[in-house]
């Protein structure tokens, strides 16, 4: 098996890409846990109950939601961040760097077509989401509840394919492909002096 080599910008846009969909994974993590409406009026609920004080259920879901906007405003940042990179991403097979390959070519191994498969899939899905995730923020008010429901299935393909790439890439440098970590974190194979 030939030994990819990977450019800076490759590199670059790689690590930024993980780095801001992990970030990402974090503002959903606070969202459906620590940053739940519900357990967060709940806590303000206990609080006022112990000073005599009291607010309805749905007033403690809007104090709450208040609570977490700043947090949540990041995940709509980090959206805009990765509709930059995807678009640098998919731009910059056109200038000769990143591109893509044919997963049908029939000189590919089965392996090697079910890593572009699951890129492409992967791909697919990214736009998707960011798509959504557009429409939810700029688009018309009455597309927000319909693409919600559609933006949120995200996590669903993101820690799928996270695990499938950690699991590959794993895989691969315990057994044909030796050094593909040292390659995408530093360029080359070569330790460091």
């Amino acid at each position: 098996m030939e030994t990819v080599k990977y450019s800076r910008i490759y590199r670059i846009i790689h690590w930024t890409i993980a780095i801001t969909f992990l970030l990402l994974l974090v503002t959903i993590f606070l969202r459906l846990t620590w940053m739940n409406k519900y357990n967060m009026a709940d806590i303000i609920q206990t609080y006022l109950a112990s000073t005599d004080q009291s607010l309805s259920r749905d007033q403690l879901i809007v104090l709450a939601k208040q609570i977490r906007a700043p947090m949540w405003d990041w995940h709509i940042y980090l959206g805009y961040v990765l509709v930059g990179l995807f678009s640098l991403r998919f731009i910059l097979p056109f200038f000769g760097t990143m591109k893509f390959q044919n997963p049908l070519d029939k000189n590919l191994s089965f392996k090697q077509q079910f890593q572009k498969w699951t890129y492409i899939i992967f791909y697919v899905c990214v736009v998707v989401s960011l798509v959504t995730g557009l429409i939810i923020e700029l688009g018309p008010k009455d597309l927000k509840k319909p693409m919600e429901e559609i933006h949120v299935l995200g996590i669903y393909y993101l820690l799928a394919f996270i695990a499938l790439h950690i699991g590959g890439v794993v895989m691969a440098e315990f057994t044909n492909q030796s050094g593909i970590i040292s390659r995408i974190v530093r360029g080359s194979t070569n330790k460091l002096k």
